[in-house]
């Protein structure tokens, strides 16, 4: 497990982060309209309740992979909560997935970056790694209102903040599935 084991890399990069465009297809998950829709459980932090993906179609889902040991987490994770306020009651819902082992130091995490995000925990990062393909911290999905992956950005750059927003409005401007 690489991400459990912390040695997955943090990259804040010098140029955009890798795309997943659509109709591409990323060691077996499928974005584009021509994929399948993605759909996984995770347990929401701090109650431990079960969230499942499948329940959020008809929303346009930004979907945040992050721990709080990552650095360049730090740098998106507010930008994520901003997006959420700038297109709360749009369609789109945002969430943070955290895949540290120990769910302790998330609370102060949130606290110190005063972060409201609701946070999804995937505990030893077997989600992560298995059915979402993470290679690098952080590692965003923006998933379109039918439940398929369209963006997959991997680390962090200056670009990528202005093109998930070019993304996001695109999404969600698209009619909702019948």
């Amino acid at each position: 497990m690489l991400l459990g084991a912390m040695s997955l890399a943090c990259v804040r990069l010098p140029t955009p982060p890798a795309l997943v465009d659509e109709g591409a297809t990323r060691k077996g998950l499928r974005a584009g309209p021509g994929g399948a829709p993605l759909d996984f459980t995770a347990k929401r932090w701090p109650d431990g309740s079960t969230w499942r993906l499948s329940q959020e179609r008809g929303s346009v889902v930004l979907l945040d992979v992050w721990a709080t040991w990552c650095e360049p987490c730090r740098e998106s994770l507010p930008f994520y909560g901003d997006v959420a306020t700038q297109f709360a009651g749009k369609g789109l819902k945002v969430y943070a997935l955290s895949v540290d082992a120990d769910t302790s130091p998330i609370g102060p995490f949130m606290q110190e970056l005063k972060l409201s995000l609701p946070v999804l925990h995937d505990p030893g990062a077997a989600m992560a790694e298995e059915t979402l393909k993470v290679r690098q911290m952080p590692t965003s999905f923006v998933i379109d209102r039918r439940g398929i992956v369209r963006h997959v950005h991997e680390g962090l750059s200056e670009d990528y903040f202005q093109q998930t927003l070019t993304e996001v409005e695109a999404l969600l401007a698209e009619p909702a599935a019948p």
